[in-house]
This record gives structure tokens, sequence and C-alpha cells, in this order.
């Protein structure tokens, strides 16, 4: 399997992930334009997409949608709360129902090589999830758009190859920050996002000896700084209940703007 993010933060996330035979986009929340762009840095293109998995329907996980959609008419697969969302967003333009496949929270599906396993997860929005996905041994995980983890969101990504992980503030930079009280209180609540703390001390609870990757994702650009989300999951790591140090794995930090390189793994 490989995966890289194409576009990861408060203003846009698209990430791809697939195995030899069968890739499939998670969210498609930049242009349609930027996506092909992506996916052409590792010689993919749009046709090579299966499915694109959608977590839920705000705009920085579907602007892109309905340009792909009618472009390409690649199947959309999402939860029916987020499919209904996405159908009464207009901005979106016209998108043909016959793309939906309507996923449920825990029920597994296949998109050609490809097991997917959707997870709820607790965010302000119809009715969102993550998605793992698997091929043969190997097993990936994009987790971002939650305010809160508990023990069902630490068993849905044990025994990872890799995963892209929410960093997305730190809270005295949010707390000091220009955002109205009423955002910031939305941020901070267990429907928000994970603050750099809470992303490392759930990293610390489903490391392995095994993990290939981590990729810190979906950073604020007002909350936050690369360097500071990086050197927090790692001192939270290191700090924790748990054989490991932050050094002891590849972390990095998905940009809002660029492409990662492919991880194989």
């Amino acid at each position: 399997m490989d995966l890289f993010s194409i576009a990861s933060g408060s203003s846009g996330n698209a990430i791809c992930t697939g195995s030899e035979h069968t890739h499939v986009l998670l969210d498609a929340g930049i242009s349609g334009k930027r996506i092909e762009q992506g996916l052409n840095t590792h010689d993919y293109t749009l046709s090579d997409i299966d499915a694109v998995l959608i977590t839920h329907e705000h705009s920085d996980h579907i602007q892109g949608l309905g340009v792909i959609a009618r472009k390409c008419t690649i199947p959309i697969y999402a939860t029916k709360g987020t499919i209904r969302a996405i159908m009464n967003n207009k901005s979106l333009g016209q998108i043909n129902p016959g793309l939906f496949y309507e996923v449920k929270p825990d029920t597994d599906f296949t998109v050609g090589d490809l097991i997917i396993h959707p997870f709820r997860i607790s965010h302000d929005a119809a009715d969102p999830v993550a998605y793992r996905v698997e091929c043969k041994e190997k097993k990936v995980a994009v987790l971002t758009d939650l305010g809160v983890y508990d023990d069902y969101i630490i068993d849905n990504v044990r025994g990872l190859d890799a995963i892209v992980l929410e960093a997305n503030h730190d809270i005295h930079m949010l707390e000091v920050g220009s955002y109205p009280y009423p955002l910031k209180k939305r941020i901070l609540s267990e429907v928000g996002h994970l603050c750099n703390e809470a992303s490392g001390q759930l990293l610390g609870n489903i490391l392995h000896d095994n993990m290939k990757h981590i990729f810190l994702g979906h950073l604020s650009k007002e909350n936050n700084y690369p360097s500071l989300a990086y050197e927090t999951v790692k001192l939270e790591v290191s700090l924790g209940e748990n054989p490991y140090k932050g050094s002891d794995f590849k972390i990095e930090v998905a940009p809002r703007d660029r492409v990662t390189d492919r991880v194989i793994i």
C-alpha cells in the first residue's frame, strides 16, 4: 500500500491511499485542479481513483467534490446524513445522485482489493466518520476532525502501518488568538478538533513496533505551527505510559499547500 497527502489543513483536505491495483481519495476539500495536480506529483491521475471517501460535509472536505463528480463520475462513499448534507449544498453544483453509496459506521465495504472500515468520530457535522483502509496485512487510517477520542477510537486505529492524525491547534495560541469566542469554544469542545497534546496522547496509545509512518494533519493556520505540533506530539509520546520515545518513529507534518512524499508500506 501507499499513502500521501495532497493537502491537509483547515483550508482544505485530500489524502490518497491504495494498493497496486486500487486507489481511493479521502475527502476532496480543495479544487479539482489542485487534486489532479497533486495526484500527478506521484504519477497518478483522477482516472486512477476508484472511489472518493467523504468523512463529513464541511467545505474543507468537499469543496472539489462537485467538479470531480461531474468530470470523472467517480463513486462517492459517505454516511446517509453526510450524503443528504452534500446534496443540499448548492455551492457544489449538480451531482448525480447515482454516484453516491451509503456507508454505515462499523460496517466494512470493499473497493477493488481494499477493505474500507468507517467508524464514528465526534465532530459537529451531520453524520461524520473516519476511515481505516486495509489491503492484505497492511492498514492505514485517516483520523482528523474529532473533538475527543475514547477507547472506541483507539480500538479502531490499533495495528496500523501508517496514519494521518489530527494535530489541529495549540490551546494557548487559540485562547489568546483573534478568533471570536463562540468559534474558540467550538474548536475546544468535544465536537471540535484535537489539540497537539491530545494528538500525542492518542498516538501514544496506538504505537507499536511496526508503525512505519505518522503524518500530523489538519493543522490550523492561525492557531498552530508545524514545528510546534511536531515537537509537542513527540514530547507527549515520550512522556506517556508507553515504551516509546517520540524520536522512535517517522513523524512529519502534512502541509496545507504541498504534496507530501509517497509513503510505501
